[in-house]
């Protein structure tokens, strides 16, 4: 649970970096100024400015999880480093509170010719534990790691996945008050990586902070409070994870011509994505407020025009416009209060304006926080998508499902992806197409979001006496 006092605060942040066309420019630059000053001359500039950051402000309360997203080259790492005092601001201030741990390059600090126990200790003291604290935590830390006997060999003969076991290692063990992560969670094998999100939820449930970088969208919505859109060096947006990361796939998707003003269109919108905390409360809100359905009632399928997404997001269009996304019973009635357990059709028209080729359709459905819980899509493969689409014809797309899902409101995304300059691309998406309710059920004992039509059976092994 977040609280009022804030964690990390970072005000008008700015980090430039000095660009030299040729070799010869930085040694002017280091010379020249002194020269001409002692001749009472002004000195021109021998170098380009690149801002890798400019004017970026947020602020992170204690115990709250933000995402930091955007594209290669955004500032994301940039703006951690700053944040974790490894590189010096050129403009503004960050703030922090409490004792931080940095999951950055990890196994960057590393001695190659110390064992792996030295280097527990050199990594530790940096991060702030005494000698006593780290004999206590070494024993975790070795267990963690899992790298057997080459804990007392030099690390330079490590492999790069044991230097990165290590590294997560001792940054994790340190327990942060404030813990900031960038990209660490993507090495490893898949084992490692379910133990670091183990152990980064477990320090969440602590009422840790955490800032967290990352490409994985899905990640992003599964670990963090909200979330926050980099691009350019500039924050473009704040808001929801699953708002956010709508919005980061949209830009990175957009066609090269177009993706300036996708840019200024989100930076327009960054004022109504932070009010959507409400419009998202009041769709969870449609879920609390069904009354509950008595033992002997029978459930009615229905469509409801009143239960539909606050806010579709839509793609950029490679000539194909998707529409009338909605959900029909078997029977043909379209509906968006569903049963579980009956099957259902799931349809959208997409109409081409151009001739297209290797087209394929897909469907997504997604919780109300925007974790994904499965889809479809037409064809498996390139190979086995339609060849090839003539200008001006009109597909539907129709999938097939059955409701397994427990009650709750839940939404439905669509997508048309086709081969663009020899590229396999959406040609339309929308996120958040339709929504859909299911209804509540008396008696269930399914849990989570997925029934698995689970059986429990509870029998007596042992009795005790009386």
């Amino acid at each position: 649970m977040s609280s009022d006092v804030i964690a990390i605060r970072v005000r008008d942040l700015g980090k430039a970096y000095q660009i030299y066309d040729r070799p010869q420019d930085r040694l002017k630059q280091s010379m020249m100024p002194r020269l001409r000053g002692l001749l009472g001359k002004s000195t021109p500039n021998y170098y380009r400015e690149f801002w890798a950051l400019r004017d970026v402000s947020f602020e992170v309360r204690k115990g709250e999880t933000v995402g930091i997203i955007g594209r290669n080259g955004s500032g994301k790492s940039t703006l951690l480093q700053v944040i974790c005092g490894t590189l010096t601001p050129t403009t503004g201030t960050v703030e922090t509170t409490g004792r931080v741990a940095a999951l950055l390059e990890l196994g960057a600090g590393f001695n190659p010719e110390f064992t792996g126990r030295e280097n527990v200790y050199l990594n530790g003291s940096v991060l702030g534990l005494t000698q006593e604290e780290i004999d206590q935590r070494f024993d975790a830390i070795a267990a963690f790691a899992d790298i057997g006997e080459f804990i007392e060999q030099p690390v330079k003969s490590y492999s790069s996945g044991m230097v990165v076991r290590l590294g997560f290692a001792v940054a994790i063990n340190v327990d942060p008050e404030i813990l900031i992560v960038d990209e660490a969670l993507s090495v490893g094998d898949e084992i490692f990586q379910r133990k670091c999100f183990s152990r980064i939820e477990a320090i969440k449930s602590k009422g840790a902070t955490i800032l967290f970088v990352s490409h994985s969208g899905a990640t992003v919505v599964g670990l963090c409070d909200r979330a926050i859109l980099l691009d350019g060096g500039e924050r473009l947006a704040t808001g929801l994870p699953k708002q956010i990361v709508g919005r980061y796939q949209k830009l990175l998707y957009a066609p090269a011509e177009r993706r300036s003003a996708i840019r200024q269109e989100i930076l327009d919108r960054d004022r109504p994505v932070i009010g959507m905390q409400s419009d998202i409360a009041g769709e969870a809100h449609l879920s609390a407020e069904q009354p509950k359905t008595s033992a002997d009632a029978e459930l009615q399928e229905s469509y409801d025009p009143a239960l539909r997404p606050a806010a579709t997001i839509s793609y950029e269009s490679h000539d194909v416009v998707i529409q009338e996304p909605a959900i029909f019973t078997v029977g043909g009635d379209r509906v968006n209060k569903l049963i579980r357990g009956r099957g259902y059709e799931y349809r959208y028209k997409a109409a081409f304006s151009a001739a297209a080729r290797s087209v394929r359709f897909g469907m997504l459905i997604k919780t109300i926080s925007g974790i994904e819980l499965g889809g479809a899509a037409s064809a498996a493969s390139i190979g086995e998508a339609i060849p090839h689409i003539s200008a001006g014809s009109v597909y539907e797309a129709v999938f097939h499902f059955t409701c397994s899902l427990n009650p709750g409101v839940y939404f439905l995304n669509a997508g048309v992806v086709g081969v663009v300059d020899e590229t396999d691309t959406f040609l339309h998406r929308l996120l958040d197409a339709a929504m859909f309710h299911v209804l509540p059920e008396s008696g269930s004992v399914s849990t989570g979001f997925v029934d698995f039509n689970c059986i429990p059976e509870v029998m007596i092994v042992c009795a005790a006496g009386p």
